[in-house]
């Protein structure tokens, strides 16, 4: 009796280690009491990805009374650097987190982290920069939140569209009918940069507008360096420029920085006779509509960030504690939660801020 026990015990300890390791995800029974959940983000410094977190910090704050459980939420820095978002996952995998969040640093290298989650058995949300449909594919426990980047650049060609239907001369100063403009896009070879730049054009054209780019610039979703690009741009064309197309908010107020340091406010540049050119962005961050109700916008198109952090986390509890998601959230192919972009002009920005400070109290 004694020699069996003892035989037996090796193969109870494996199968009990095995039954440990388990992943959570095919079905677990126990009732969880806790999600932890660990966040990657490309660059901490990036204005929208900051206000998404916080966002998503405060709902999860604010959840936890009302789901009765503790949520922890880590956010680590890549730094715009994959091989440390590779180690990071590593990071969240050794210490138990439940899900991870990531914000590709390179949506074209998801590999390592799809199959150190696979190994692990720890789902991924990726969100706002989407990886490639294939990667997404490779396991069932992978997911994206975020939004369609076509239907940006075309809300932020109707935008200027609806501008210059409604006082084509105020933007057209040289009356040669013909739209000179400049571009800053976000990151080469990105696939949200490249879309919004063709997709703006494209409906400018669609709607019957003729074009001329004058220039065309990396500056790589940051404010500093559209700057610098923006710097030049008045160097080389000068009173050319008519509009200014930003893949971002950052970059547009990147423009605005660079109009103010050469050119005055936009009101004495218009005394000066060297009045601003229309400057338009895209995400609809709070210092972005801020420079939209001061004037110095034309408009930009709001990213919703508040409702992606929302569906994160709403995602992220699913996932892990197999709830089921909110009606007004729609999981698509079982993949996707994809949320609307909006315009914001003068017209409705202020409406926008009121609204946003109401969710965010």
């Amino acid at each position: 009796m004694t020699r069996k026990i003892i035989r037996l015990f090796p193969v109870l300890l494996i199968a009990t280690a095995l039954t440990a390791g388990c992943s959570a995800i095919p079905g677990q029974k126990e009732e969880v009491k806790s999600l932890k959940i660990g966040i990657s983000v490309y660059d901490q410094y990036d204005t929208f990805i900051s206000e998404e977190i916080s966002q998503l910090k405060a709902y999860a704050k604010e959840k936890e009374q009302e789901w009765d459980i503790t949520i922890t939420v880590e956010v680590q820095d890549a730094n715009k650097v994959q091989l440390t978002q590779n180690d990071q996952m590593d990071d969240f995998i050794r210490r138990g987190f439940d899900i991870a969040c990531i914000n590709l640093v390179d949506r074209t290298d998801a590999s390592s982290i799809i199959e150190k989650a696979k190994i692990a058995g720890v789902p991924v949300i990726f969100f706002n920069r989407e990886l490639v449909e294939e990667d997404l594919q490779r396991w069932d426990h992978l997911y994206y939140v975020g939004a369609d980047a076509f239907e940006s650049g075309i809300l932020q060609g109707e935008i200027l569209a609806e501008a210059c239907e409604k006082d084509f001369p105020s933007i057209d100063r040289n009356g040669d009918g013909v739209i000179q403009y400049v571009m800053l896009e976000g990151e080469a070879g990105h696939q949200d940069s490249m879309v919004r730049t063709l997709y703006v054009i494209n409906t400018l054209k669609e709607k019957g507008f003729q074009v001329e780019k004058l220039g065309d610039e990396i500056a790589n979703w940051n404010r500093a360096q559209a700057e610098t690009k923006m710097n030049q741009f008045l160097k080389n064309f000068g009173d050319q420029i008519e509009v200014v197309l930003a893949n971002n908010d950052d970059m547009a107020l990147g423009a605005v920085d660079s109009l103010k340091k050469i050119l005055g406010s936009k009101r004495q540049a218009s005394e000066d006779g060297h009045p601003w050119p229309v400057v338009i962005g895209i995400d609809g961050t709070k210092v972005g509509l801020e420079a939209l109700q001061a004037g110095e916008l034309l408009g930009t198109v709001l990213n919703d960030a508040k409702g992606q952090a929302i569906s994160m986390l709403e995602l992220a509890r699913s996932v892990v504690m197999h709830t089921e998601l909110p009606d007004d959230i729609k999981l698509i192919d079982g993949k996707y939660i994809r949320l609307p972009y909006q315009k914001v002009t003068e017209e409705n920005v202020n409406e926008i801020m009121w609204d946003m400070q109401i969710k965010n109290q």
